[in-house]
């Protein structure tokens, strides 16, 4: 049984989707045929570009590009030149949301996570719905999680009090 979420999932709110994938499963599939299946304990959700923490409030650039296309992408980043941190695009084609997976069973922070699944900038720009080596499953809803400040981001204003970072 194929419990892939589908594009659907992804094409709404950001603030819908974030808590949402809490408890599903992020698989990835390596390169020597193992199959790992995670589940999803840490989210922060960026919205748009009117939201300073979000990179897209930059505007369309090369690296924000992928953004801005429909829910069900994969937007990667490498920061200090050595983490490749997951995102997930979230929303309407020209939106440019995207939730960050910041922790995985066993595994907590971002650049720990994009370590453990082997990401690379190759990643940037997947389909969800169509790749071979990284999709989320379906899992049961979680009915409790927390909310807490996102982490980073004092440089964003108004926008560094949302809580929009969701956590089991």
């Amino acid at each position: 049984m194929n419990n892939r979420l589908k594009s659907d999932f992804f094409i709404r709110d950001v603030l819908d989707v974030a808590p949402e994938l809490l408890g599903k499963s992020l698989v990835r599939q390596f390169d020597d045929g193992t199959v790992c299946r995670y589940r999803i304990t840490e989210v922060e959700a960026y919205r748009g570009t009117e939201d300073l923490a979000c990179h897209a409030s930059k505007g369309r650039t090369p690296r924000t590009e992928v953004m801005f296309e429909e829910g069900g992408k994969v937007y990667v980043y490498l920061i200090y030149g050595m983490y490749w941190l997951l995102n997930l695009v979230t929303g309407e084609e020209g939106n440019a949301s995207a939730v960050l997976i910041r922790g995985i069973e066993g595994f907590s922070g971002p650049g720990r996570l994009g370590r453990e699944l082997k990401l690379d900038k190759s990643f940037y720009g997947e389909n969800l719905a169509t790749s071979a080596r990284l999709w989320v499953e379906d899992a049961d809803l979680v009915d409790e999680f927390k909310t807490s400040k996102r982490i980073g981001i004092g440089y964003a204003g108004e926008w560094a009090d949302k809580l929009w970072r969701f956590y089991l």
